[in-house]
This record gives structure tokens, sequence and C-alpha cells, in this order.
């Protein structure tokens, strides 16, 4: 009764404004009921709507998923970390770690992931490397580009040093994570950045601390040589504190040790950004389905009010020709 009362209100008001010349009924109507009571317009947005609705159903879906597959992944490899910083810690205790040494010639190995959805994961690990390439091209040993060499792991890295400093790329490795991560996989890479034939190798990883924590990290592995030299100096050799039974033995074992420190330091990069990739991601895609959760509330908000309105002013229209009629009889 009362939509029956507001029509015929609607009816007087439509009869009682003057008609323009250059105008027309559609227009004037335009004008009384609002701009979106245009035909076809009101449908149009509606459909767009929905389909916007539908798309980011789906999106939520895919994060969701990723979502899990990811907390996953990331517990599997947390106990890999686990397992692997045993090997490193005794390296630490006996030759130390020498972030300041300033050798000749350097490598650097910047340790990314292949993939990408993982927040500034891989960002902020070519963000320390170009640091570390600014510090040292500002030290004494600086200057020459030629003893600055990088090596990257992992194809996100490559990609943004590529931008920065493709001549000194050296090597670049993919693919190391398709697989579950060896420490055979770690030794050839370690074979590979000592043929470089550097004085000090440098590796930039992202250490995993929680789920919700990991920061970059920065691991100093000496060669024999320099850090035969490092460990002459006040500190004191660690190494000669374990007797052996030739004396002559010790450049070789020197040697073997550091070669081996080389492969576990890169072991247990490899694995601690592995973990902080999969924590990364699970907490991006978290973020990812929260947004897309605000977003299909904003929209469900917003088609229900334009159906309402649609069908609302499709009643008005219907009453009203329904009295136009009854009153023309």
């Amino acid at each position: 009764m009362a939509l029956r009362q507001a029509a015929g209100g609607l009816l007087k008001q439509l009869a009682a404004a003057p008609l323009e010349l250059g105008g027309s009924a559609i227009q004037q109507q335009a004008t009384l009921l609002g701009s979106e009571a245009v035909a076809g317009v009101r449908h149009a947005s509606n459909q767009a709507v929905k389909q916007r609705i539908r798309a980011i159903k789906n999106i939520g879906k895919i994060t969701k998923a990723m979502k899990m597959v990811a907390a996953s992944k990331m517990r599997n490899a947390q106990s890999a970390v686990e397992n692997s910083r045993g090997m490193v810690e005794p390296f630490l205790r006996i030759f130390g770690d020498f972030p300041a040494v300033d050798p000749p010639k350097t490598i650097t190995v910047a340790v990314t992931s292949d993939k990408g959805l993982c927040g500034g994961l891989n960002s902020n690990i070519t963000k320390y490397t170009k640091a570390l390439m600014q510090m040292y091209k500002g030290s004494e040993a600086g200057g020459d580009t030629d003893k600055l060499s990088l090596v990257t792991i992992g194809d996100k890295g490559r990609a943004q040093l590529q931008r920065v400093a493709p001549e000194n790329i050296k090597l670049s490795i993919q693919d190391t994570y398709k697989d579950k991560v060896t420490f055979g996989q770690a030794s050839l890479v370690a074979e590979e950045v000592l043929r470089e034939g550097g004085d000090a190798v440098r590796v930039v990883f992202n250490k995993f601390h929680s789920a919700i924590s990991f920061k970059p990290t920065l691991a100093t592995v000496l060669t024999a040589e320099a850090l035969d030299a490092q460990m002459a100096g006040e500190s004191g050799s660690k190494l000669d504190v374990y007797e052996m039974e030739v004396a002559s033995e010790r450049g070789d074992a020197l040697q073997d040790l550091a070669e081996f420190n080389l492969a576990v330091t890169l072991y247990n990069a490899m694995l601690e950004n592995n973990c902080s990739e999969h924590a990364s991601r699970m907490s991006a895609m978290e973020n990812s389905s929260k947004s897309a959760g605000e977003i299909l509330e904003r929209l469900t908000l917003q088609y229900n009010r334009d159906r309402q309105a649609t069908i609302t002013n499709e009643l008005i229209e219907i009453i009203s020709g329904a009295a136009a009629l009854e009153d023309a009889n």
C-alpha cells in the first residue's frame, strides 16, 4: 500500500513537471529517480561486480592452498636446517668468522630462491649484496672490479643482480631447490666457487629464526692461505690446540678443512634460505588471503546494494504502470 501511494505521488510529479522541447521523458525520469535509474546501466554494473566477486573468490582459494603447501614444506625444511647447524657451529668455534677481513680478491655468493611470491626475501639479499659491492669498491683492495666476483644461487638473484653488475657475475646456478637440497649439491657448488680463485668467500643468505622472522646474514669463509695468515695474528690459532702426528701435514689438513668449511657453509646457507622462503611465502599468502577477504566483503556489500536498488526501481515502475492503467480506466 505504501509503494502504491509512493507510485501515485511520483506520477503526479511527472504529470506536473513541464516538458522541454529538447528533452525527453527518459531524461526527466532520470532526473527525478536519480542517475542510476537509466535503463541498462545498472544491469551491466551488477554483472561486472559479480564477475569481480567470482574472480576474487578464486584468487582467495589459490592463496589459501599455497599457504597450506608452504606451511607443510616449511616444517620439513626446518628440521633439515636444525640438523645442518650442528655441522657449521664446530667450524665457527675453531676458525671463527671474519666479516671485516679485506682480502685482495673476494667472491660474493648471493643465495636466493628460484620462485617468487615470497615477499621481500630476495630483494633483501640483493640490497645487501649491493652494499657489499660498494664497501669493497671503497676499501683498500677495491677499485679493480675484476677482483670482485659474484656467484648467484637462484634465478631471482641472478635476474636482479644482472641489471646492476652483469660484468661481475662469474657463475649462476639455478634449480637447486627443485629437489631436496643435499650436501652433494652444496659440494659441487663449492667446487665451482673455488675454481674462481678467490681469497675469501662471502655468503649472503636469509637465516631462519621463526615463521615470521628471518634476517639477512653474512658468512665469511677464508681459503687455506688466508686462514693461516689470519690465525697467525694476536688471537692465535685454535687449530694448533689439536696434536698432529706429522707436523708437515698441517697445511694439507688446513686445506681440507677450509674446503669442507666452504661446502658446509653453503649447505647450511641453502637450507636456511629455503626454509626462510617457505616461511615468507606462507606469510605473504596469508596476507593475500586477508586482503582478498576484505575486497570480497566490500564487493558483496556493493553488489547487494545495487541489486536492492534495481529491484526497488523495477517495483516502482511496475506499480506506477499499473496505477496509470487503473486511472485511465
